[in-house]
């Protein structure tokens, strides 16, 4: 598959601050590419860029084939953008949303066309309601919808599951994947790793404005150690002392929910032996020791070289 989206050397600074330090990738056509990074890495400044919202202090972009500098028009015209919330217009109904939007983008048959996207979407019983009586599901799946009026080459999803409870969340998959089977390109930013796991064909890692690592999922996973050990503790007194304890180990993910901390090994029994020995050594007894397979998450934060703590 051919780039659809090309970035070279991006680079854009708010006063002092430099955001974006000559980032550079490429998005094949058709698939689902993810964007994953922390808040503030950069991921929506990017986005921003892309979509001409932005300007960038240096660097080069192109979106199917268009300079998004200096063709913005025909950018625009290849793109749809839909952010972490939803835009649409509560005070309409759902149909006249889709219509209007339509007639904006100047299609043939909007109002067919509006038909057309509420059955694919499950909302043609709520059609005539105000897209306000909508609920957050709703809301999203709506707005989604107009993002593919006129057929964009390229929707732009930034945090598309932002707020949405679990249920609605793998609905919202469910929609990406029929997008993409249908030759759409989806550029996806999310706050969810296990969502990036889920739907992305390649994955970009962006970190204090840079590109730190890109590949596949399966591809991200296999730049870790093969062993991963994870050690259960009784009590978060005994968590705290275990971190410290094994300060020198490359720690993937400390759970204080679960009250557990999981360790990076290469897989050698003599290396659980070792940590096992440090615990006892500091008075620090295991509740239960468990094997491993890396994810994406601890793939991600290993990669940008932060722990993670999960509340």
């Amino acid at each position: 598959m051919k780039p659809i989206v090309t970035v070279e050397g991006l680079r854009k600074s708010y006063k002092d601050h430099e955001v974006l330090k000559g980032v550079s990738f490429e998005v094949k056509e058709g698939g689902i590419f993810a964007l994953l990074g922390s808040n503030g890495a950069g991921k929506t400044t990017i986005i921003n860029i892309l979509a001409t919202l932005a300007k960038a202090n240096g660097g080069k972009a192109q979106i199917n084939g268009y300079d998004c500098f200096t063709q913005q028009n025909d950018v625009k015209r290849s793109i749809s953008l839909t952010g972490q919330y939803a835009t649409v217009d509560g005070l309409l109904t759902g149909r006249e949303n889709l219509i209007l939007i339509g007639r904006l983008k100047g299609i043939k048959n909007p109002a067919e066309k509006a038909d057309e996207l509420l059955a694919k979407f499950n909302l043609t019983e709520s059609a005539n309601k105000p897209a306000d009586s909508y609920s957050g599901g709703m809301k999203r799946r709506l707005d989604i919808a107009m993002s593919l009026i006129g057929n964009p080459k390229v929707i732009f999803l930034d945090e598309p599951t932002t707020g949405l409870d679990p249920q609605n969340r793998l609905a919202m998959w469910g929609l990406v994947r029929e997008m993409a089977a249908l030759g759409t390109t989806i550029f996806l930013t999310t706050q969810y790793l296990e969502e990036a796991e889920a739907l992305a064909h390649y994955i970009a890692v962006l970190d204090e404005g840079k590109i730190v690592a890109e590949g596949t999922s399966e591809e991200l996973k296999e730049l870790l150690p093969s062993g991963m050990i994870k050690l259960t503790f009784h009590g978060s007194e005994l968590l705290a002392a275990a971190e410290v304890a094994l300060s020198e180990y490359r720690v993937a993910n400390i759970n204080s929910e679960l009250l557990s901390i999981s360790v990076l090994t290469e897989g050698h029994v003599a290396e659980l032996t070792a940590i096992l020995t440090k615990l006892q050594a500091a008075d620090v007894p295991v509740l239960k020791v468990e094997q491993e397979t890396p994810t994406l998450e601890d793939a991600f934060f290993a990669i940008i070289g932060h722990e993670k703590e999960s509340n």
